[in-house]
């Protein structure tokens, strides 16, 4: 398979990402919590959603 260049890119942001927090992943998430809770605009957990089975169609 042809290497896209956009995954690629995406690879060497989070391992850049990492790299910050020595692959720490406490760190890692106690960041993007900071982050959270830092940004102004709400954080919404949606309901899950029922999975349609052949019986529910």
């Amino acid at each position: 398979m042809k290497d896209d260049p956009i995954v690629q890119e995406i690879r060497a942001i989070r391992d850049a990402y990492a790299a910050e927090f020595n692959y720490n992943l406490e760190a890692l998430y106690q960041d993007i919590k900071k982050q959270e809770q830092s940004n102004p605009k709400p954080h919404h957990r949606l309901a899950p959603k029922r999975l349609q089975t052949q019986h529910d169609i």
